[in-house]
């Protein structure tokens, strides 16, 4: 199956846009979050360059912030671009273990291989295969224990369409249930 990003796109509208004012879009070079403003009547998980795997990945972010942190550019995370120290790095793994756990699960739902990313290029040595680990290890925890709502109704909209091969409307609704039957959404 080809891996289109307007079906992704699709389908998270298809889930999130009624219930939480959320849409995915395709943005440039740097991924960002962008709640609703006086310009934009709705909240936007911007992916970096129309890659697949960033989609995902910045889905998995919005997928763990709380209703506060929606409402925050960037959800008031920090971020430190390429060139981190050995600290800064260690900083960056801890908070990224949560998401790219999720984004392991989405991958697995569309049929796709996960690749881990430190997202340093600077002269640290980063060990790759000690972080995957610990990102598998989160993942499979995470799934023994439950997905959060909104992860939980994205991975199965995602592997009723991409792994069963249904339509896309009947993907959204087959999240649209999940998340309807953990939740009852409050708009931020």
């Amino acid at each position: 199956m080809t891996h289109r990003l307007e079906d992704v796109i699709a389908l998270f509208d298809g889930l999130f846009y009624s219930s939480y004012q959320t849409r995915l879009v395709r943005g440039g070079d740097e991924p960002l979050y962008l709640p609703a403003d006086a310009d934009c009547s709705y909240h936007r998980v911007i992916f970096a360059r129309g890659f697949f795997a960033s989609v995902l990945h910045e889905v998995s972010h919005w997928c763990i912030a709380g209703a506060r942190r929606r409402l925050l550019e960037d959800y008031g995370y920090w971020y430190l671009p390429d060139g981190r120290d050995a600290e800064q790095q260690k900083s960056f793994e801890a908070v990224e273990v949560a998401p790219q756990a999720l984004e392991l699960l989405f991958t697995r739902a569309c049929g796709l291989p996960f690749n881990v990313s430190v997202d340093n290029l600077g002269e640290v040595e980063v060990d790759r295969e000690g972080f995957r680990a610990r990102v598998e290890a989160r993942a499979a925890r995470v799934e023994a224990e439950g997905l959060p709502a909104r992860a939980a109704a994205f991975r199965d909209a995602l592997a009723a369409f991409y792994l069963e091969e249904k339509p896309l409307a009947e993907a959204s609704a087959r999240g649209r249930r999940r998340l309807e039957a953990v939740c009852v959404p409050t708009p931020a």
